[in-house]
């Protein structure tokens, strides 16, 4: 708990991978993906319950190796690669306050494909939720200023090409451009309100923990490769 308010970690697992077959279970650093998200969550007493949402016995099998539970299974309709995790969360939520009989007053997703987060992170975001009362706070990572929004061009397939955006014909220096950030995927903490009443990921009042430790975010094997390369280099 923070400051009285009971927290459900959730680790979305699904088995339908494109680009990286069973990726939450592929080895980094000699044991499973999702190993990595359970010893984070093992370090930080502040999350009541932590369940895997997943729709493979594979993977649930190598969560619970780790210290995680997986007390259900993700239906099919949510098993899909074009269901969102605000439908996730939701359901995960619901499950667990039904088999827990108990109410959970936030919500902070975990996502495997972040192997490289630290307790320190998950922390911030949650703490900023609660003492800030805020609906949702994301751990983001600053964006290269090279591919900023008003840096981009497309080629059309006539070889034609123009601005993506029209307002980056003004742009003449770095300096103009606004700082942006992209989400790295270490932490999500939601209020239930959010999730149930709002329906949303973000809700009405959101905040960002900025993170500038090296992250990999997994999505295919040079990803994979790279927190390999990160991991060793930590240990050097």
């Amino acid at each position: 708990m923070i400051r009285g308010k009971k927290i459900l970690a959730v680790v979305p697992a699904r088995g339908g991978s494109k680009g990286l077959p069973l990726k939450n279970i592929r080895m980094l650093g000699g044991r499973p993906l999702i190993a990595w998200t359970g010893d984070c969550i093992s370090r930080l007493p502040e999350i009541d319950r932590a369940v895997v949402s997943t729709d493979h016995d594979e993977i649930a099998g190598a969560a619970e190796a780790c210290g995680l539970s997986a007390p259900f299974r993700r239906p099919e309709n949510l098993s899909g690669d074009r269901i969102g995790d605000l439908e996730v969360l939701i359901h995960a939520l619901q499950e667990m306050e039904k088999l827990d009989q108990t109410t959970y007053d936030i919500v902070v997703m975990l996502q495997p494909t972040s192997p490289l987060r630290k307790e320190a992170h998950v922390r911030k975001t949650l703490e900023k939720l609660v003492t800030n009362n805020l609906d949702a706070v994301w751990t983001v990572t600053a964006s290269d200023l090279k591919l900023h929004p008003l840096k981009q061009l497309v080629v059309e397939e006539d070889g034609s090409m123009r601005y993506y955006d029209p307002a980056g014909a003004q742009v003449i220096t770095r300096q103009e451009l606004k700082s942006l950030y992209h989400r790295n995927g270490a932490a999500y903490a939601l209020t239930r309100a959010c999730l149930l009443e709002k329906k949303s990921l973000m809700g009405e009042n959101a905040s960002a923990v900025i993170i500038e430790d090296a992250l990999v975010n997994i999505d295919d094997m040079a990803d994979l490769e790279k927190a390999e390369a990160s991991l060793k280099k930590e240990l050097m």
